[in-house]
């Protein structure tokens, strides 16, 4: 709150003091800080220290106060009077920024958006702020999924740093217009930007902090970017680019020095944001590869770092993170055979949720599409469909529509008689033409699908044609789930054929793989072969080890699914309308079929 007027009263810097020592008091003494503000106007004071104080009641007020009404009439007039006034930049455009901000929270965004056009307008000349307010419009605009425009001003920012000299914030600029285009997925516009971004970052020489926050900005979009088309044996190099980019920042420290060119003064993540993500990120290629234990590991890792940073900073951000974790090791938890356990993950995603309004916008698709999941773990497959039909209503993001998509046709393949959905659906995501994303992991899975359902049929040739498309798929970028589930089904495919030596060369790698993974469902499929197999080929000793595997296994999967269905959470897979429901009443025992187990 310090102030720059010219020759200031002692009254005056008085009472800035008290309202200061107030409001940093522990714990802050909002009340007698506002007191200390308003008694400034008793003194009728020059416009200057007018402004300046209605800029700092109305901070005050919106930061910590619910009374957002007079935190707001303060704004307007410090942003009213400070236009008046020359060379008074810092607060005018404070004012309309915390102003637009108060009124994107009163869900008046058509108010928000004139006012820092205008802003904007009259900024050119005093760079931070003229940057700053591009960059707070073009978040308006992406919250509203309004892609276009916000990729328009950060074009506007990125050319308007290289003219006043700032290579350090048209970096900037023109990676958060990349994240904008890959969200869009604008494969064709990102490859170009991206290797100019990536020009501009190695040919940056200054402070090594931002240097390096620029890397690990640059190198997050490039493992996005191969993680979202399903490369997961591509992306290992840049991966491991990001993991010592994210080390070498942790060493070092953070340097007084303020930039020389006002322009600088942006940075893109703190240091402990960033490591959280580089988790993230991590997580993310563990679940796709195959590598639950490790994703486990990292998850841990994330979360206990989230848990620390959140006791002391409320920023959305992090919330956001430890919902993407969640979902992640939800996923990994239902193939692992820990179904009760991503049923209360589930559950407090639905929480975090409920906290806030946007975050629900944001994944309420996704939670459906793991409750979903969840519900093709306990074999309650009406209520699977119901929830990959919320979430396919829920979403426009593509990869996720294809990902539900694959999903419903499954449930379809295992009810038998839902013939004419299950064929809409499979034209949809025909992976011989159209497939509808670039994901080649997805691309995969749906040629494992259509393996499965030419099995179910006994269309033998057909499915081992489709299978093994996806054993290709996978085997190119390591794709360990999918490769240990196409080894089961080919496996029993020979089986059922009599050719008992090529069922066993399948199903051997395929239980090595998913012992490795852990995969519950494959091991416990893989152990009910390969005891038949043993009986078939009279090797009597294996043939009684893979029972008693198989029998471990079952009994295991068996204990989970009851502990899971007997939770009040098991409730959640009747929710498919409106907000997450805040009540979870219990219910007597578990209600759904354990056949599918045994």
């Amino acid at each position: 709150m310090a102030s720059n007027v010219e020759a200031p009263d002692r009254w005056y810097l008085a009472l800035l003091g008290f309202a200061e020592h107030f409001r940093t008091s522990s714990p802050p003494k909002i009340r007698l800080c506002v007191h200390c503000l308003q008694a400034v106007f008793q003194f009728k004071p020059p416009q200057k220290i007018e402004a300046r104080t209605h800029l700092q009641l109305g901070s005050v007020l919106y930061h910590h106060t619910k009374n957002s009404e007079l935190a707001r009439s303060h704004l307007e007039k410090a942003w009213y009077i400070s236009q008046q006034l020359s060379q008074f930049e810092d607060v005018k455009f404070e004012a309309a920024s915390i102003l637009s901000e108060l009124f994107c929270q009163q869900n008046l965004v058509d108010s928000a958006k004139p006012l820092l056009r205008k802003a904007i307008q009259i900024s050119q000349q005093t760079p931070y702020w003229h940057c700053r307010l591009l960059f707070q419009l073009a978040q308006l605009h992406t919250l509203e999924k309004d892609l276009v425009s916000a990729c328009d001003l950060l074009g506007v920012g990125a050319e308007y740093a290289r003219v006043v000299g700032s290579e350090y914030t048209r970096a900037l600029f023109l990676l958060s217009k990349g994240m904008l285009l890959l969200m869009e997925r604008k494969l064709g516009e990102v490859h170009p930007l991206l290797t100019l971004c990536g020009t501009i970052v190695e040919n940056w020489q200054g402070n090594p902090i931002q240097k390096e926050s620029l890397r690990v900005f640059f190198l997050v979009l490039q493992v996005t970017h191969y993680l979202d088309a399903g490369q997961v044996k591509s992306v290992k190099p840049c991966l491991k680019q990001l993991q010592q980019c994210i080390q070498t920042i942790s060493t070092l420290h953070d340097d007084e020095i303020l930039p020389t060119n006002p322009a600088d003064l942006f940075h893109w993540l703190p240091k402990e944001h960033m490591c959280v993500l580089v988790y993230l990120v991590t997580v993310m290629h563990s679940m796709q590869a195959g590598y639950l234990e490790k994703a486990q590991k990292y998850t841990d890792k994330a979360l206990m770092q989230l848990e620390k940073l959140k006791m002391l900073d409320c920023s959305p951000i992090l919330s956001t993170f430890q919902v993407i974790l969640l979902e992640h090791i939800i996923m990994c938890r239902l193939v692992t055979g820990h179904k009760a356990t991503a049923l209360q993950e589930i559950s407090q995603v639905c929480q975090l949720c409920q906290q806030s309004p946007r975050l629900f916008t944001n994944h309420a698709a996704q939670l459906h599409t793991l409750l979903g999941l969840y519900c093709i773990s306990v074999n309650c497959m009406d209520n699977a469909e119901a929830q990959f039909t919320t979430a396919l209503r829920l979403t426009t993001h593509q990869e996720l529509w294809t990902y539900i998509v694959t999903n419903l046709a499954s449930v379809y393949i295992r009810e038998g008689n839902r013939h004419q959905e299950l064929y809409s659906l499979l034209e949809r995501i025909n992976p011989d033409h159209n497939f509808p994303v670039s994901s080649h992991c997805l691309r995969a899975a749906a040629f494992y699908i259509r393996g499965l359902l030419s099995f179910f049929q006994g269309r033998y040739n057909e499915a081992k044609r489709f299978l093994r498309e996806t054993l290709k798929m996978s085997n190119a970028e390591d794709l360990n789930r999918l490769t240990a589930c196409s080894l089961v089904l080919l496996g029993h495919i020979f089986y059922v054929l009599g050719n008992h030596r090529e069922s066993n060369n399948m199903v051997v790698p395929a239980m090595q793989l998913a012992s490795k993974i852990p995969d519950m469902s494959v091991q416990l499929w893989s152990s009910a072969l390969l005891k038949d197999l043993n009986k078939a080929l009279g090797n009597n000793i294996d043939a009684h080890e893979a029972a008693q595997m198989h029998q471990n296994f079952s009994q295991q999967l068996l204990q989970d699914h009851i502990a899971a269905c007997s939770l009040p959470e098991h409730n959640l897979i009747s929710w498919t309308d409106g907000p997450p429901p805040v009540q979870i009443q219990a219910q007597n025992g578990p209600t759904t079929s354990l056949a599918s187990l045994l």
